[in-house]
């Protein structure tokens, strides 16, 4: 466990189970909780489309998944009731699933992607992680106040004359780039499993907002580390076993 070969990929998931939950809770606000599934699926088909152009995968993921994060305001505006994210899901799939049944590399890093590939984690990786989530996690302080004002009181920026679109634009970016760093290491499922179902249980059990927000950490943490021990110890995909230990987490909180 504490040897460089298994302590780099723990480092690089812990990360990402600090910043998940907490995005996850801000997604659930606003009704969201879609997005991360629908950018999660964007990032792998931008890696696979990135790899079969001789890209580097990681610079497709991010990349398809932050256009999906600036363009998500101005389809939303056009349709209604979340079908932006189910069309993003649907077509990030499509496009993954058909680029890994036509190249051999695709169909490789595609099983990876959607498994998760964190034992493979390198150390620039994990620096890569740790910077990036502090970085949003300080970017997503900064918004956590309009974000909240923007859901309690849906006429505020309205009535004060403030442009709500940085806080949106801004969150939405967030998101959508957070989720593919996450896709690019922990996989699909991992990554949507960490961002939907602490807060799920948190806004459940949750006294407050900031008493949900740290239920949804607490959470994260702690099957995070149960499932990483769990998976090492039985030679198992990560993965599924982050998901299923969360789904034991949520049926016995919820």
């Amino acid at each position: 466990m504490w040897s460089e070969l298994f302590l780099v990929p723990f480092l690089t998931g812990l990360c990402l189970a600090i910043l998940l939950p907490l995005l996850g809770c801000y997604l659930r606000l606003r009704d969201e909780w879609l997005a991360a599934l629908a950018y999660s699926h964007v990032a792998a088909a931008g890696a696979l489309l990135a790899l079969v152009t001789a890209m580097p995968p990681a610079v497709g993921g991010i990349a398809a998944a932050g256009l999906a994060g600036a363009g998500k305001r101005f389809f939303a505006a056009k349709l209604a009731g979340g079908a932006s994210y189910a069309l993003l899901l649907l077509g990030g799939w499509a496009v993954a699933v058909l680029l890994a049944a036509n190249h051999p590399m695709a169909e490789r890093l595609g099983h990876a992607l959607f498994d998760g590939q964190l034992y493979f984690s390198s150390s620039e990786q994990l620096w890569l992680v740790a910077v990036c989530s502090l970085m949003a996690l300080l970017l997503l302080r900064k918004l956590a106040s309009n974000l909240l004002l923007a859901h309690v009181y849906p006429d505020f920026f309205r009535v004060r004359g403030l442009p709500a679109w940085p806080t949106q634009t801004g969150f939405d970016l967030l998101a959508a780039l957070a989720l593919a760093l996450a896709t690019m290491s922990m996989g699909v499922m991992g990554a949507f499993a960490l961002v939907f179902i602490p807060p799920w249980l948190a806004f459940r059990r949750g006294r407050n907002w900031r008493a949900g927000l740290w239920l949804a950490l607490a959470i994260g943490l702690l099957a995070y580390i149960a499932a990483f021990i769990v998976a090492l110890g039985l030679d198992q995909p990560f993965g599924p076993v982050l998901a299923l230990v969360l789904i034991v987490v949520g049926l016995v909180i919820a």
